[in-house]
């Protein structure tokens, strides 16, 4: 914070001014004139001065004060405050998650406690997106976010809410199965196309939704545990579209191919948890990179995860240009309004109870 003055060349007002009450007011102040011719003086010469008396002696002061305060209201007198703004060339990141029922195999860990795989995408995506002390965040960039399973689903376009984006992101869960009273699964037919991984067809739908922003930059986050087993479009149709429109694809490949503990589902609709071998397709995953300009990664833990997302930011960093600026908060009504109530104290108290008959 600063105070300054935007145009001090009006002080040099104070010095007339001063001149000026010296050389006519100051004179009138000394002056005594007689309303009433006493042959004797005397005994009121012997009475007190009073408080009014003296007050009355200084309301010349006052008309002084008055011009004083005009003066410096003329002068401009203002605070600023310093800022520091930045001009910032963001990027367009899609983020492409998988959340297929493989997403469901607990190796992951966050707090001390096993968690699945999309509980621990979804702590790490937030922190790669608001920051934390690992994480620097990504407050200038567009973020929008896509699920898939047996079909991608377009969940949050490309946006600088990050807090509406985050909402979003917690909404998106792995589908549960249903039973009735008898144990029979009612929803069989949609938890195997949600078991399902639609890898081409999610490329193609972050492609869609990136194609058309308007930054310079345009990448996309795509994280996945599985190989392809549904969806219209290969892989390699999907790679070949980001490919078209200079799309850079991060991929980042959940898991490992060996065994892992997941909850798996018997006939009765009943949910038990054992020891699994999970598809991971690295080679596919490792293609969409390097075919796009991007960079595979394989993320086997919650720390990994996280080096994962740093990489990143390393390699995909937004243009920042430093510019300061001063916001000025004008403060010259204050003087001003000094000025004006002191002229009308001054009219009031001579027209009143320091009146002066003549």
């Amino acid at each position: 914070m600063n105070f300054e003055f935007h145009s001090p060349l009006w002080f040099l007002l104070l010095i007339p001014w001063t001149i000026m009450f010296l050389s006519i007011v100051f004179p009138f102040w000394k002056q005594r004139s007689a309303a009433i011719i006493f042959p004797d003086v005397s005994s009121i010469r012997a009475l007190p001065v009073t408080f009014a008396l003296r007050i009355k002696r200084l309301l010349p002061f006052v008309l002084f004060a008055a011009g004083v305060c005009a003066i410096v209201a003329l002068a401009r007198p203002r605070q600023g405050d310093d800022e520091f703004r930045v001009q910032t060339e963001g990027i367009a990141i899609e983020m492409v998650v998988d959340r297929s029922g493989s997403m469901r195999a607990l190796d992951f860990k966050l707090n001390g406690r096993k968690v699945n795989r999309l509980d621990a995408i979804k702590d790490v995506f937030k922190r790669f997106v608001i920051g934390d002390g690992k994480l620097p965040g990504r407050p200038n960039d567009n973020i929008g976010l896509i699920s898939f399973g047996g079909y991608a689903e377009d969940r949050c376009p490309l946006t600088l809410d990050h807090d509406a984006l985050i909402s979003v992101l917690n909404e998106v869960k792995i589908s549960d199965p249903i039973v009735d009273s008898y144990g029979r699964l009612l929803n069989d037919r949609l938890l195997q196309e949600e078991n399902s991984t639609a890898i081409g067809d999610a490329l193609a739908e972050g492609v869609e939704r990136l194609r058309n922003a308007e930054e310079k930059t345009k990448i996309m986050i795509f994280l996945s545990d599985g190989e392809q087993t549904a969806g219209a479009l290969t892989p390699e149709q999907g790679t070949a579209l980001a490919k078209k429109y200079g799309i850079k694809v991060y991929t980042i490949g959940i898991g490992s191919n060996e065994l892992t503990e997941a909850p798996i589902m018997l006939s009765n609709g009943r949910v038990i948890t054992q020891k699994v071998i999970l598809s991971l397709d690295e080679k596919t995953l490792k293609n969409i990179a390097k075919q796009t300009g991007g960079v595979y990664f394989n993320a086997k833990s919650t720390q990994n995860l996280e080096k994962v997302y740093q990489e990143i930011d390393k390699l995909e960093k937004s243009k920042i240009e430093g510019r300061l600026y001063t916001h000025y908060k004008e403060l010259f009504t204050i003087p001003l309004w000094a000025s004006l109530i002191l002229i009308l104290a001054y009219i009031l108290l001579t027209m009143t109870r320091f009146r002066s008959l003549p």
